[in-house]
C-alpha cells in the first residue's frame, strides 16, 4: 500500500501533504493558544493523557510496595509521592513538546550589495553604475559593488552565489546574458535557501547590435536538399532592414533582406562528399563586428545505404531513391551487413525473407522502418511472429495506452483569478482518458495535497469530477514539490498530467523532472492562465520524455490515453508528439483514408494518429537498432498523401532516425562540433591507432581518441582533416535584459527598479533590514532539566534521612 492517506476532505484546506507524509498517530497535531500576543503550544498533545496512568502506577509505588519505602512515616511516604508526582508531570510535559512562538522586530543593518555587469553585451544598455551607487549612498544606505563580468566573460550566476549570506540584499545591474559557470536558476536556488534576495535595476537598449546565426544539418549526404536557417538578431532594430549574404565554400548561395528581428530559410544542395564551409554575413554599422559573420562546417557522407524490401510496386521506392543508396530486394537476405536500415512494405510476416537475420542486424544498430498496408501488420500474421517483436506496435484494436497517471493542479495564489478555468481543463483532461486507466488527482500549492488515491477511471469518473471541482486555490507555488507529490502517489512509473499556468516560485522543478525520468515517470504538462510560463512547463515535460499542451491540445491526450471509449476526429493526420526527431517542424495536410489495426506498445513513442485517432506512427529502440511502424495507407495500397511534402517529411525523417550517424561504423573519421573564441570544443577520432598530433589525442574508449581545443581566433580550423567552424564569443549573441533574470528577482522574493529609482531601492532595502520575524523556542529542554534537579534533591534528601537514621542508631547502640 502507499504511505500516503486520504485527507478527510477534498478542499486544499482540508487535504494533507502529500510529500513524506506517514500514517500517523491521534493527537499527532500541535494545539497552540495565543495570549497577548504570544503563542503558547504543545507539539504532541494527547501525550498528556499518559500523566494519568503514571499517577496511578506512582499510588501503588509508593503506598502499597513497602519495601520501597522501608520503614518510612506516612509524612515522608506522601512527600516522596508529591514529589514523584511533580517529576512525572516535568517529564509528561516535557514529552509533549511545549513551545511559545513570539514576534520580534529586529533592526538589522541596511546595506546593498551592488553586483555590475561590466561585460560586452552592456555596451548597448544605459546602465549608469557609478551614478546609482552614488544616488543609494546619498540616501543613507551604503553600498559595496562588486565587478561580476567583463569583456566576454559573464558569469553572474557564480556572482550571486559568492555573494549570498544569510539575509543579504543584492542589486544586479546586469542584462542577465550568462556566457558561463551558474545558471541564474541554480543561483536563484542558492539565494533563497539562505534568504537573501536579489533585486535588479531595469535597463533599455539605446544603440543599435546585429548579429547572426545560421542553423541546419553538420552532416548530411551528397545529393540531398538540405534546409538551413539564417536568423538576425539584437538590440534596438526597429523595423530596419539588413542584407544577409550566405555563401557556400565562397559561392554565393543566397541573399535576402531581412527587416529588423526576423529569419529566413534557404535550401542547399552538396554533390561533392568532404567537408564544406558555409558563411553567414549580415551587413550592419553597429557596436560590435564580430558578430556580423557566422561560419557553419557541414560534413557530407556518401548516400546511407538502404534495403528496400517489397514485393509490390510502390511510389515509396522512388522516394527512397532520390535521398539515399537504394538496393531493392523482394525479400530479406541472409546478408544484412552492406545497409544502414530496412524499409519493409506491405510484406506478410512468413514472406519477409530472413527475419532472424532482421532481428539480429536491428539489435546490432541497422535501423528498421516497417510499413503497413493491405498485407502487413493485422493482415500480414505479425502477431506472434519475430518480426513483429521487433515493433513499436502490437497488432490488434486500435488506440492509445493506458497507464496508471495522476492529474496534478495547480491551486496556489498565483492560479486564484483563473481558478475556474484551471478545473474545467482539468476535467476537460479528465474527459479525455480512456476507461482503461488508473487515475488519481493531486492539488499543489507550496506543498502537495493528496485529493484521491489512484482509482481505475471506468468506475470512478464521477467522483474523480466531483472532486475537482470542489478544489480551493491560495498559497505559494512550487511545482518541484507538487511533482514529488504526484510520484510519491504513483509509487512506481506512470505518468503525472500538470495543469497549471508554470508560474512557480521554485527552481528545482527541473531537477525533480531528470530525478523522476529515472524513475520511469513521464510529465505530461497542460499550460492554462493569462500568463503562462511555458519555458518551464515544457523543460519540464522534456526532462521525462513528456510533451507540453496548450488548454486547447488537450484532445491530443485522447490519442495517447484515449482508449476505445474516446473518439478523435481531425480529418487529416494529426502529430501527437512534437518533441521528436521525426515530426519537429512538420504540420500533416494528408489523410490516407485506411491503417492497419494495431496498439502502441508500452515504452514506445506514439508520433502521430490518423483523422480518426488511430495510430499512424510511432517508433522505439530495438537492442542498438532504431524501429518506426508506419500503419497509414492509402485506398490504393500506396502511402497516398505520405509522398508529398510536407507529409513526406515524415517518411524521410523516419528513415533519417533509424540510419543515425551514418558514419557510426566507419574508422579514420574525425568529428568535430562548431566552436566559439575561448570556449573549450571536443574533438573526437575513430581509428585503429592514435593520431599525431597536434592536437595531442587520449585514448577514451577501444578504437576512439579524444583531443580538447580553446580557439582564440574565428575562422575555419582544420583537425586531421576535418574543417572546425569557429564563431564570435558567445557574449555577442546576447542583447537586451533576458528573462532569466526576471526569474531571479521573482523567485527570491525581489523586485525590479528603474535606473533612476534610487529612492525606492534604499528604502526597500532599509524596510528589508528591520523585519518582523517569529521566534520560536521550545521549553522541553527547561522541563527536564528541572526533573533531574528535582530527582537529585529527592536522592540527596532521601541519601541525609537515611544517614541521620543510621547515626542515631549508632548512638543508641552506644548509650546501651
Amino acid at each position: 500500500m502507499s504511505p500516503l492517506q486520504a485527507g478527510p476532505g477534498t478542499e486544499l484546506q482540508a487535504g494533507l501533504p502529500v510529500t513524506g507524509l506517514q500514517a500517523g498517530l491521534p493527537g499527532t497535531e500541535a494545539a497552540e493558544v495565543t495570549v497577548r500576543g504570544v503563542t503558547l503550544g504543545v507539539e504532541l498533545p494527547l501525550v498528556a493523557l499518559a500523566l494519568p496512568v503514571v499517577l496511578v502506577a506512582l499510588v501503588a509505588l509508593t503506598f502499597h510496595l513497602r519495601g520501597a519505602a522501608g520503614d518510612w512515616s506516612r509524612r515522608r511516604r506522601l512527600g516522596l509521592f508529591a514529589s514523584r508526582v511533580v517529576l512525572a508531570t516535568l517529564l509528561v510535559a516535557a514529552a509533549a513538546g511545549p513551545y511559545t512562538v513570539t514576534a520580534r522586530e529586529t533592526p538589522g543593518d541596511p546595506r546593498v550589495r551592488l553586483l555590475a555587469d561590466e561585460s560586452d553585451s552592456m555596451a548597448v544598455t544605459d546602465a549608469n553604475v557609478d551614478a546609482l551607487a552614488a544616488a543609494i549612498e546619498a540616501e543613507g544606505v551604503p553600498v559595496s559593488r562588486s565587478v561580476v563580468g567583463s569583456g566576454t566573460t559573464s558569469r553572474l550566476g557564480d556572482a550571486v552565489v559568492a555573494n549570498t549570506e544569510r539575509d543579504a540584499e543584492l542589486l544586479v545591474v546586469s542584462d542577465g546574458q550568462v556566457t558561463g559557470g551558474r545558471s541564474l536558476g541554480e543561483a536563484a536556488e542558492v539565494a533563497t535557501s539562505a534568504g537573501a534576495t536579489v533585486h535588479a535595476v531595469r535597463l533599455s537598449t539605446t544603440r543599435t547590435e546585429r548579429y547572426v546565426t545560421l542553423a541546419g544539418p553538420t552532416k548530411t549526404s551528397a545529393g540531398v536538399g538540405n534546409s538551413f536557417l539564417v536568423r538576425v538578431g539584437g538590440a534596438d532594430l526597429g523595423s530596419s532592414t539588413a542584407t544577409v549574404t550566405v555563401t557556400a565554400d565562397g559561392t554565393p548561395v543566397f541573399t535576402e533582406e531581412i527587416s529588423g528581428a526576423g529569419a529566413a530559410e534557404f535550401t542547399y544542395t552538396f554533390d561533392e562528399v568532404g567537408s564544406h564551409e558555409l558563411v553567414a554575413r549580415v551587413d550592419a554599422d553597429d557596436v560590435h563586428d564580430g558578430n556580423d559573420v557566422v561560419r557553419r562546417s557541414v560534413r557530407v557522407v556518401p548516400k546511407p545505404r538502404v534495403l528496400y524490401v517489397s514485393r509490390g510496386e510502390y511510389p515509396l521506392e522512388g522516394l527512397l531513391d532520390r535521398l539515399y543508396n537504394v538496393t531493392s530486394r523482394p525479400a530479406v537476405p541472409d546478408d544484412l551487413e552492406p545497409y544502414q536500415a530496412v524499409v519493409l512494405q506491405d510484406l506478410p510476416a512468413d514472406e519477409a525473407g530472413n527475419v532472424t537475420a532482421l532481428q539480429r542486424a536491428v539489435i546490432d544498430g541497422t535501423g528498421l522502418v516497417a510499413v503497413g498496408g493491405r498485407n502487413a501488420y493485422d493482415n500480414g500474421g505479425y502477431a506472434n511472429s519475430s518480426l513483429g517483436s521487433m515493433l513499436p506496435v502490437s497488432v490488434g484494436e486500435g488506440g492509445g495506452r493506458t497507464t496508471r497517471m495522476v492529474l496534478l493542479v495547480d491551486v496556489s495564489g498565483s492560479s486564484e483569478a483563473g481558478m475556474e478555468t484551471q478545473k474545467r481543463v482539468a476535467l476537460d483532461v479528465l474527459e479525455q482518458l480512456g476507461d482503461g486507466n488508473e487515475v488519481g488527482v493531486v492539488g499543489f500549492n507550496w506543498q502537495a495535497h493528496l485529493v484521491n488515491d489512484v482509482v481505475p477511471l471506468g468506475s470512478n469518473r464521477e467522483q474523480l469530477r466531483s472532486k475537482v471541482r470542489r478544489l480551493q486555490s491560495g498559497g505559494g507555488t512550487d511545482l518541484g514539490v507538487g511533482l514529488q507529490g504526484a510520484a510519491d502517489l504513483l509509487d512506481g512509473p506512470g505518468t503525472v498530467i500538470v495543469v497549471s499556468d508554470g508560474q512557480a516560485q521554485d527552481v528545482t522543478s527541473r531537477a525533480v523532472a531528470r530525478r523522476l525520468s529515472q524513475q520511469g515517470v513521464q510529465v505530461v504538462t497542460v499550460g492554462v492562465g493569462r500568463r503562462v510560463n511555458e519555458d518551464l512547463l515544457s523543460d519540464v515535460a522534456s526532462a521525462t520524455g513528456g510533451q507540453y499542451l496548450r488548454a486547447d491540445e488537450t484532445d491530443r491526450l485522447r490519442l495517447l490515453f484515449g482508449g476505445e471509449s474516446r473518439t478523435f476526429a481531425a480529418g487529416k493526420l494529426t502529430v501527437v508528439d512534437r518533441n521528436q526527431f521525426i515530426t519537429a517542424g512538420v504540420e500533416p495536410e494528408s489523410d490516407p483514408g485506411l491503417a492497419n489495426e494495431v496498439s502502441v506498445k508500452s515504452g514506445a513513442e506514439f508520433l502521430v494518429a490518423t483523422g480518426d485517432g488511430e495510430p499512424a506512427l510511432a517508433q522505439w529502440r530495438y537492442g542498438l537498432g532504431r524501429v518506426v511502424s508506419v500503419t497509414a495507407y492509402g485506398v490504393d495500397g500506396s502511402l497516398d498523401g505520405l509522398l508529398e511534402r510536407p507529409d513526406s517529411l515524415l517518411l524521410s525523417k523516419s528513415v533519417n532516425w533509424v540510419v543515425g550517424d551514418p558514419e557510426r561504423d566507419a574508422r579514420g573519421v574525425v568529428s568535430a562540433p562548431d566552436a566559439r573564441v575561448g570556449e573549450q570544443v571536443t574533438v573526437r577520432y575513430v581509428g585503429r591507432e592514435r593520431p599525431d598530433g597536434p592536437p595531442r589525442f587520449r585514448q577514451v574508449a577501444p578504437e576512439t581518441y579524444e583531443a580538447t581545443l580553446v580557439p582564440e581566433a574565428q575562422g575555419f580550423r582544420e583537425v586531421l582533416g576535418a574543417t572546425v567552424a569557429v564563431n564570435y564569443p558567445r557574449e555577442y549573441e546576447g542583447y537586451g535584459q533576458s528573462d532569466a533574470l526576471s526569474g531571479l528577482v521573482r523567485t527570491t522574493g525581489g523586485q525590479q527598479f528603474g535606473p533612476g529609482e534610487a529612492a525606492a531601492i534604499a528604502e526597500t532595502v532599509q524596510q528589508s533590514a528591520s523585519r518582523t520575524r517569529e521566534v520560536r523556542r521550545e521549553w522541553g529542554w527547561l522541563l527536564l532539566v528541572g526533573a533531574l534537579l528535582l530527582f537529585l534533591l529527592e536522592v540527596a534528601a532521601r541519601r541525609i534521612s537515611r544517614y541521620r537514621r543510621r547515626t542515631a542508631t549508632t548512638a543508641t547502640a552506644a548509650d546501651d
